[in-house]
């Protein structure tokens, strides 16, 4: 990969690439839907441990491992930690919800999956959301190492006592030429199903968001307002999925 592709790529992960939704020329461009198609935040896997912090009315405490991608620089107050954390004290009004953000931007699946087991005993999370798989994918780290990280990661992440859920890569129309996603995406499923771990598809979720017109993700144009706006509804959709796998219904919630 030369040079300037992987420096335009970098910049893509970096801004969270996204255009304003199609509106007419006058009007004010209407705020997107953040709808996002059931199957797509549904899992059979479940977060146990969540679940009892929750019915015990003890803290939730959450750490997002994450690469540049979860962060807006100079916004991190409306990057999707931030949003996810809102939407989660919003939907868990009784429960205490502490979230930090450990950012690898230049790391590998392997390089963060070293760095885990402390990151827990110095936090002490309940749940672990780990975002991997753009660093990866933009070095072309062969497929099978990539498999192997996140397979010892996620071992890791269990044998320290947290529940995990797996965030797969951005979506972008832009870097299919220059990236190929799918044995990332691939690999990083087959780990969740060996392992019965949530995860959340964001590569699938934008790509339904930009097929849908939402965001024009394939545009140049990288307003930081538009970048809030994706990260707005993908933080209110990881909410979403974490309560529905600890299986979190309305009584609970209250």
């Amino acid at each position: 990969m030369s040079a300037r592709t992987l420096l335009g790529l970098t910049l893509l992960a970096a801004c969270l690439a996204a255009a304003p939704a199609r509106a007419g020329d006058t009007a004010e461009p209407p705020a997107p839907p953040c709808d996002v198609p059931a199957y797509l935040l549904s899992t059979e896997s479940s977060l146990p441990k969540v679940m009892d912090a929750v019915k015990a009315n003890q803290p939730l405490n959450v750490l997002v491992v994450g690469s540049r991608s979860s962060t807006i620089p100079g916004n991190e107050a409306s990057a999707y930690p931030a949003t996810l954390q809102a939407a989660l004290k919003e939907a868990l009004p009784s429960s205490a919800i502490d979230l930090s953000v450990e950012l690898q931007g230049k790391s590998t699946a392997e390089e963060t999956a070293g760095t885990l087991v402390k990151l827990v005993e110095a936090k002490k999370p309940t749940l672990v959301i780990w975002q991997t798989g753009t660093v990866d994918a933009m070095r072309a780290v062969d497929p099978d190492d990539f498999r192997t990280a996140i397979n010892d990661g996620v071992v890791a992440l269990r044998g320290a006592g947290t529940d995990v859920v797996l965030v797969n890569l951005q979506y972008s129309p832009r870097t299919e030429t220059m990236i190929s996603a799918p044995p990332y995406l691939d690999n990083m499923k087959v780990v969740a199903q060996q392992h019965d771990v949530p995860l959340f598809d964001r590569f699938a979720i934008m790509k339904q968001w930009s097929d849908a017109g939402y965001f024009d993700l394939f545009s140049t144009s990288h307003g930081v307002d538009l970048a809030k706006k994706v990260h707005a509804c993908l933080g209110r959709a990881l909410a979403k999925f974490v309560i529905d796998a600890a299986h979190l219904g309305p009584v609970q919630q209250n």
